[in-house]
């Protein structure tokens, strides 16, 4: 079965999400910026979210952790939750 390690940050607008990718692609650091922004728990291991199979997730996250690019910030990824910068740091 696939796995997917990812990392992500949780925002309620889509422009303070593209807000942080642009500083993100600045080069602030993603985990410095999920300490300092992400409404999620996992925001204070710096966006973490660990490994997990297809469906653990919601699927626009799923959609994106087991299709996107590996190593890119990808959103914003709408979701129930709110607004998701998202990175897949592994995949296999």
């Amino acid at each position: 079965m696939a796995t997917a390690t990812a990392r992500h940050i949780l925002v309620d607008s889509e422009d303070k999400c593209n807000e942080l990718k642009q500083q993100i692609a600045d080069g602030t650091d993603f985990a410095e910026a999920a300490k300092q922004h992400s409404s999620c728990p996992s925001g204070r291991s710096g966006g973490d979210l660990g490994s997990f199979g297809p469906g653990a997730m919601v699927p626009e996250f799923d959609s994106v952790c087991f299709n996107g690019e590996v190593g890119v910030v990808h959103g914003p990824v709408k979701t129930q939750f709110g607004y998701h910068l998202l990175e897949v740091t592994e995949r296999s």
